[in-house]
């Protein structure tokens, strides 16, 4: 190798390098020297010596970082085939680099500092401490040279840090090696470090006033922040002596570092690790000296100076730590003191309190949120809780809720000191407002625990409050609602006032009734307060709203004094039909839709006589004849009401007549209530709507077209009886119910025999009336499913040509879309006719789908023994399925086929489940196979012969309803099959949207999975067995994270452990023990996924592989299998009588022998390996024998390492 072969190499590299970085280049002339750079660093054997001829300080920074790359890339991956003497050649050069080879501190580049103190961590990685002991005294000896040796040396020791501790990117023995080399250096390490930052602070505080030595100044601030940034990366982990030695240095130096303005974002950063250390209570103790004085002065001055400088980005990023660090001080101080410990309540407890409510009073909305966690295990604590100064503090908190619950700070807006805030910490309004919903939650849930202390002074805050609200003068703000001139918007300042008091009234006052004993409740002023509600008129929507939330959150004192109960009813009835156009009642024809705030004050209305009538049914009983002649009354126009609303007063009836307990009379009366819908229901006409789609469709008007899509609607008044029928059967058969007390069902006629098991049978008095509608409903679900049939879609008319598909709504749910602001409640609901009848077609669907579930729970017994029903609901609920869209066949398998089945008795197992359940469980697995395939398919081809006609969006919303709907069919099949351990966390399952994030990474199943009931009959059917364990088994494969972890942990293995007695094929076998390995290959790179997986393929092989010598065949076929390894685990597997090796071990040892069919990320999968041999053990280790060397041995060299000299 002669100098001028380097030299000529360097001017090629640096070429090439200039035409990279130039963006003149052409595409293809750069592709050409990047392809020179990257053969250059593969083959060349002069790597090091032109490396550092381009890392001289001669060259540009381009040139010399590529430089540094080349010295980098030789490190990671041809240290293992470098002599010893060219190692430390480079060793020297590198370190000589350091020393002598870069710019002073202020002028070098910051990647050129990175890569540097990158080689030498590499380094470090392959030799320390084994190979080169002195390493940190080398380090020692460079920093002494002056601030820029010193930067970098901090740089090494973080970088190192991080690697080995933080993101331990290194093999098992090398990792333990270096950590507890570091852990034994840790004392001079951390003096290292304090020592660099007090002696680079005094330097910058001598200096920082001279202008003349402003450069050195600089200097010196940039090692301190270099330092505090290395601290940060140690205090994480160290043990706590280290942090609290000397008493407590380092954080003193940490609070005065607070007020240095260039260093005070650091300081923070690492007193809020050291704060939020977990670990031993008796090693966390000293951390108590941040509550003393001299501590507590410093972090108040330096808020205080922070705050006082107004909005500016660094200071507010200052200010949100110190807010962490008072949060994280005040867990320490729940967690440490104790009824049972010696640490005793601070004297500055007070003054952290106060300069803690100063956070909560920020204009910050941010900072205010971040308080509320601290506040609530405040309250909570045992002993704290009782404390005066805490207790004092509960008024000063409330009245600060008052004004944070104040929906303000929007980042468009100007209207409020912490709009400006926003603007740094929300991206839009809509994320604002998704921050401040929960923001909102927190508050009530810290509230309640602060009323819990001290309930009387939130009720009298909240009674004050009202009464200013009604009667203060309303201001609708600069924008004027859509709903009507002179109305208030959801941005109007008196709405948001009005909305805050109501979220505030409705926390403390229920919270009042849980804690303070019947004769304390303070019933006068409650009840002047529901009178002043009563009294007080609007015609504002929104405020209205406010004023019905008031009434039901005031309701309970009611209870007190049952007389005012008919003012209450009247109210509102009154709000059930409220408009803001009088006249538009009259008008009904062309009538100008409601606006959402209008719809949502009569549905508020509906739904609080509901939960009135759900909650305090005794109390609402004398009063029946009242209410249910107001809703005859109201029932009696058929236009007054929409077909929600009349269900709805319906139901209320209905709950209140539960409490008749007396089986004729509530009989009765519900044939009474239900007499319109069954003549309407069961008349010659419906039947033949309902049992005919095509007659159907033309009475629904599905098949015109229409001239004006908004106004013209002749055929809407026909698909409101039909929707009128459906709401109020679904209505009773949810509410009507049977006493909860036998003694009161056996009084009341309700009880009709025992069960052999001795558990009672009731009876339900809607059950007659119901069931003589049964037919019909089914008819109508049969037309319904076979309106989706090519024929049917092709006769509905131009119009409605649509009529069939999602709502918008749906989509944006699905999509994980969010609803923009405003529309929420202010534009009226000027729905086009093809909107109305979506929203007819999809709310239809979905509520006789709740019907048939609640049938079950609500008639028992008389529903599972209608004659015929299992053949009944095959040929209706499960007609045409084919032409059905996922997103129909969602709500049905969850509303319906779930409680229809888990609320099944078993003796009807044999004659109405399983006869249902198997052909439907047989076609989801076809269908979804279907599905995936095409997925699959689309992500192989190549996205130019994707077609235009069916846009992206498209494909991610139909991507994604595959994805739903795959769990929806997996969860039903685990509730059925696996005993309800497993289905209890499944119900939080469905929500649609973005839910892959909740993964979690515990893989151990739940040792109790075993079948239920259900699914041992289930599965005795061959064709329903098979049909469940090629879904389960093939699932694993299909790309949807959450679905396969779910299967893996809860399904697989009850549903395979079932079949095991049995004589399996051998190819059965095999495909069960391949489908889980695929399953890796797809979801490997996740893991929860991997390990469950993992866990699996473990149990499969161990538990069949003594039978079926074809697993072992499988095994040979993963790539990479290391044989002799493979051999040596079958020996131990399959020999009796060696002692078995921990489960753990087991496990391990076959996890490295399947690696090779783990999948890995994309950004992993063309990553060129690094290995990082392992050096002779630094700690004796007892009996070395040749297995457990393979074992331990991770960086997968497997035997080959132990052969080589």
């Amino acid at each position: 190798m002669s100098a001028e072969q380097v030299s000529s190499l360097c001017e090629q590299l640096v070429k090439a390098v200039t035409v990279i970085m130039d963006p003149a280049s052409t595409q293809r002339y750069r592709l050409e020297a990047l392809k020179f750079c990257e053969e250059f660093k593969e083959k060349c054997p002069i790597c090091v010596p032109c490396g550092l001829k381009l890392a001289e300080k001669t060259q540009t920074a381009i040139v010399r970082h590529f430089g540094l790359q080349i010295l980098e890339h030789v490190v990671k991956f041809r240290w293992n085939n470098m002599p010893r003497l060219e190692k430390v050649y480079l060793k020297n050069n590198v370190m000589g680099l350091i020393s002598s080879g870069t710019q002073s501190i202020l002028e070098e580049e910051s990647h050129i500092k990175d890569v540097l103190s990158r080689i030498v961590v590499e380094m470090i990685k392959r030799e320390w401490p084994q190979h080169w002991p002195d390493m940190l005294k080398e380090l020692d000896t460079l920093s002494k040279q002056g601030e820029t040796q010193t930067e970098l040396v901090m740089f090494i020791l973080l970088r190192l840090a991080e690697d080995v501790v933080t993101f331990q990117t290194l093999p098992t023995q090398r990792r333990r090696d270096i950590q507890q080399t570091l852990t034994q250096n840790m004392e001079k390490i951390f003096s290292f470090l304090l020592t660099t930052l007090q002696q680079n602070v005094n330097k910058y505080r001598r200096v920082k006033a001279d202008l003349g030595q402003e450069p050195k100044a600089q200097a010196n601030c940039r090692v301190g922040i270099a330092a505090l940034n290395t601290l940060a990366g140690y205090i994480d982990w160290v043990a706590l002596s280290h942090i609290t030695a000397d008493n407590c240095k380092l954080l003193e130096m940490l609070c005065l570092l607070l007020n240095e303005p260039e260093l005070q974002i650091g300081a923070a950063e690492c007193l809020l690790i050291a704060v939020s250390r977990k670990g031993k209570l008796e090693d966390r103790k000293p951390l108590m000296v941040l509550f003393g004085d001299v501590a507590m002065h410093y972090i108040l001055s330096a808020a205080q100076t922070a705050d006082g400088e107004g909005l500016v980005e660094k200071h507010y990023v200052f200010l949100k730590r110190l807010c962490q660090v008072l949060c994280a001080l005040g867990s320490q101080l729940c967690a440490l003191l104790g009824s049972d410990s010696d640490v005793e309540t601070p004297t500055n407890f007070g003054k952290y309190l106060d300069s803690f409510l100063a956070f909560t009073t920020h204009p910050s909305q941010f900072l205010r949120s971040s308080t509320q966690i601290t506040w609530g295990a405040l309250f909570r604590h045992e002993v704290l809780s009782r404390d005066p100064l805490l207790l004092a503090m509960i008024p000063k908190y409330l009245r600060a809720s008052m004004t944070n619950l104040v929906k303000v700070g929007f980042p468009s807006k100007t209207d409020s000191p912490s709009c400006e805030y926003s603007r740094f910490d929300f991206d839009s309004d809509e994320d604002f407002n998704a921050f401040f919903n929960s923001f909102r939650a927190q508050q009530g849930e810290v509230m309640r625990m602060a009323c819990r202390l001290d309930p009387r002074t939130g009720f009298q805050m909240a009674g004050e409050w009202l009464k200013y609200q009604l009667t203060a003068p309303v201001d609708t703000g600069p924008m004027n609602s859509k709903t009507g001139e002179g109305l208030c918007s959801i941005f109007s300042p008196s709405f948001v006032q009005w909305d805050a008091m109501t979220f505030f009234s409705e926390s403390v006052i229920s919270q009042m009734f849980r804690t303070l004993d019947k004769e304390k409740i303070p019933v006068n002023d409650g009840i002047d307060l529901l009178q002043l509600v009563l009294n007080f008129e609007t015609k504002d929507p929104l405020i209205l709203s406010c004023v019905l939330t008031n009434v039901s959150a005031l309701f309970p004192f009611v209870t007190y004094r049952p007389e005012y109960l008919p003012q209450v009813l009247s109210k509102l009835f009154a709000s059930v039909t409220f408009e803001v156009i009088e006249e538009s009642k009259f008008v009904m024809s062309v009538q100008a839709p409601r606006t959402r705030a209008v719809k949502n004050v009569r549905r508020h209305a509906c739904s609080s006589i509901i939960k009135m009538c759900r909650d305090y049914p005794q109390l609402v009983l004398p009063n029946f004849e009242m209410l249910y002649n107001h809703v005859k009354q109201l029932l009696s126009n058929e236009l007054l009401l929409t077909q929600m609303e009349k269900c709805a007063l319906m139901e209320a009836l209905v709950l209140i007549s539960n409490q008749f307990k007396d089986y004729e009379r509530q009989k009765a009366f519900l044939e009474e209530l239900m007499a319109p819908v069954a003549s309407l229901w069961l008349s010659t006409e419906m039947q033949r709507v309902l049992s005919d789609p095509e007659a159907f469709i033309s009475y629904v008007g599905a098949d015109n077209k229409i001239a004006d899509p908004v106004l013209e609607d002749p055929s809407g008044l026909n698909r409101s009886r039909i929707s009128f029928c459906v709401y109020t059967i679904l209505g009773v058969v949810k509410r009507a119910r049977w006493p909860v007390a036998t003694e009161e069902a056996k009084a009341g006629g309700f009880l009709v025999g025992y069960m052999p098991s001795g558990s009672p049978i009731y009876r339900n008095p809607c059950t007659e009336q119901v069931l003589k509608l049964l037919d019909n409903l089914l008819a109508l679900i049969r037309t319904h499913n076979n309106l989706y049939m090519p024929e049917m879609v092709a006769k509905l008319g131009e119009t409605f040509a649509k009529a069939l598909d999602m709502l918008e709504v749906e989509k944006n749910a699905i999509l994980g879309l969010p609803q923009p602001l405003l529309e929420l409640y202010d534009s009226p609901v000027y729905k086009t006719v093809l909107e109305r009848m979506q929203g007819f077609f999809c709310t239809l669907y979905d509520n006789c789908f709740h019907i048939l579930g609640n049938a079950g729970p609500s008639m028992q017994q008389d529903f599972y023994t209608v004659e015929g029903l299992a053949t009944q609901l095959l040929s209706s609920a499960f007609v045409n399925l084919n032409n059905i869209p996922d997103y129909r066949l969602r709500p049905m398998l969850r509303v319906f086929v779930k409680p229809l089945v888990l609320s099944c008795p078993p003796e009807y197992y044999e004659t109405l489940v399983c006869p249902m359940l198997g052909p439907l469980f047989t076609y989801l697995h076809v269908r979804l196979s279907q599905k995936w395939q095409v997925i699959n398919q689309r992500s192989m081809l190549c996205e130019d012969d994707a077609a235009d006609d069916n846009p992206e969006s498209q494909e991610m919303l139909e991507e994604q309803l595959v994805r739903l709907l795959t769990r929806e069919v997996m969860d039903l099949i685990t509730v059925c099959c696996v005993s309800k351990k497993g289905a209890e966390h499944n119900t939080a399952a469905t929500v649609d949207g973005d839910d892959d994030e909740v993964m979690a990474t515990e893989v151990t199943p739940p040792a109790s999975a075993e079948l239920t009931e259900l699914g041992k009959c289930l599965m005795k059917q061959e064709d329903v067995c098979t049909a469940l364990l090629i879904t389960a088994y093939t699932s694993l494969s299909w790309k949807d994270t959450l679905s396969c972890q779910r299967t893996t942990t809860q399904l697989c293995w009850p549903l395979l452990k079932q079949v095991l007695p049995g004589n399996l094929l051998p190819d059965a076998v095999s495909w069960f023990f391949t489908s889980v390995l695929k399953g890796l290959q797809t979801h490997g790179q996740h893991d929860g996924c991997m390990a469950a997986l993992v866990h699996l393929a473990f149990q499969i092989y161990e538990a069949l592989r003594p039978r079926y010598a074809e697993l072992k065949a499988v095994m040979e076929q993963i790539p990479d299998i290391q044989r002799e390894s493979l051999e040596q685990f079958e020996s131990k597997l399959l020999n009796p009588t060696l002692q078995k090796v921990a489960d753990k071990r087991r496990k391990d040892h076959f996890k490295r022998l399947i690696t090779g069919c783990i999948g890995k990320p994309l950004g992993e999968q063309f990553r060129k390996e690094v290995h990082i041999r392992n050096l002779p053990s630094l700690f004796k280790k007892v009996k070395p024998s040749l297995e457990t060397d393979v074992l331990e041995n991770e960086d997968g060299e497997g035997l080959t390492a132990l052969f080589e000299p």
